[in-house]
């Protein structure tokens, strides 16, 4: 079994600035390779939504509404993925998720979720 650990919980003004990070574990054997990490957010009375996108090879993919400020980036060696996000607005006030798809030793792939952290944008 394999567990996403977030942290970086936090209450921040608007304009600053907050980092996320993201780390995979598990039992010997759960975790062979990932492959896609991403960030999610829910804020309060909407779906969940794709924040972030990044594979092994580097590919990356954002939300147009958060381009230019927020920066996906991972720790292969670590396991980790990490959510810079600068100039944050109200807006952003969300719970944010980690997500993974994860390839055990036997090969399979599942795709896991982390218990999420709340970011709060508010002066």
């Amino acid at each position: 079994q394999v567990q996403l650990v977030e942290s970086g919980v936090g209450l921040v003004q608007p304009g600053g600035s907050l980092r996320l990070s993201c780390a995979a574990s598990g039992t010997t054997g759960s975790i062979f390779s990932i492959n896609a990490m991403a960030w999610y957010r829910q804020a309060p009375g909407n779906q969940r939504e794709l924040v972030a996108f990044t594979t092994p090879a580097g590919d990356l993919k954002y939300a147009d509404s958060v381009k230019g400020r927020f920066t996906i980036s991972r720790d292969n060696a670590k396991n980790t993925v990490y959510l810079q996000m600068n100039s944050l607005k109200a807006e952003d006030t969300a719970v944010y998720y980690c997500n993974a798809d994860v390839r055990s030793a036997d090969r399979r792939l599942k795709n896991y979720w982390g218990q999420g952290t709340q970011v709060t944008v508010s002066s």
